[in-house]
C-alpha cells in the first residue's frame, strides 16, 4: 500500500463524525425568521421614525402560534412602497418569504394556539422567570 493511501484509509475506517448538526426544521425556520423580522421592524422604527412611510407601516410583532399572523403578514406586504427607505423593501421581502413558508411549505407543521389579533399589535413580554408551581 502506498504511503498516501494510508491516511485516507484510516479516515474512511474512522467513520462519520459522531455529531452532525441537525438541519433546520420548518418550525425552527419559521420561528427564527419571525424573530428576525420583529427585531428588524423594531430597529427600523427606531432609526427611521421620521420617515412618513415608516410611521404608517402596520405594526409587526409576530407570533407564529397566533392564527392572525397570516393576515398580519399579508397586510404588511400589501402596504404602499417606501421608495426612500431600502430597509423597508428588504423587510417586506423577508415577510413575503415567511408568509410563503407558513402558507405552503410548512403548512402542516403549524399549530395555532390562539387567534387574538390584538396581541400582534404590541411586543410580546419577555419571560424572565419560570412560574412558581408551589403556589
Amino acid at each position: 500500500m502506498t504511503p498516501c493511501l494510508l491516511p485516507l484509509l484510516l479516515l474512511l475506517l474512522a467513520g462519520p463524525p459522531a455529531v452532525w448538526p441537525a438541519p433546520p426544521t420548518c418550525y425552527s425556520r419559521m420561528l427564527g425568521l419571525s424573530r428576525q423580522i420583529t427585531r428588524d421592524f423594531q430597529s427600523l422604527q427606531a432609526t427611521e421614525a421620521s420617515e412618513p412611510c415608516v410611521r404608517y407601516l402596520p405594526r409587526l410583532y409576530l407570533d407564529i402560534h397566533n392564527y392572525c399572523v397570516l393576515a398580519k403578514l399579508r397586510d404588511f406586504v400589501a402596504t404602499p412602497q417606501c421608495w426612500k427607505v431600502v430597509q423597508v423593501d428588504a423587510l417586506k421581502d423577508r415577510v413575503r418569504k415567511l408568509y410563503t413558508i407558513m402558507n405552503s411549505f410548512c403548512r402542516r407543521d403549524l399549530v395555532f394556539l390562539t387567534d387574538d389579533c390584538g396581541a400582534l399589535e404590541y411586543p410580546m413580554p419577555a419571560t424572565t422567570a419560570l412560574p412558581d408551581r408551589h403556589g
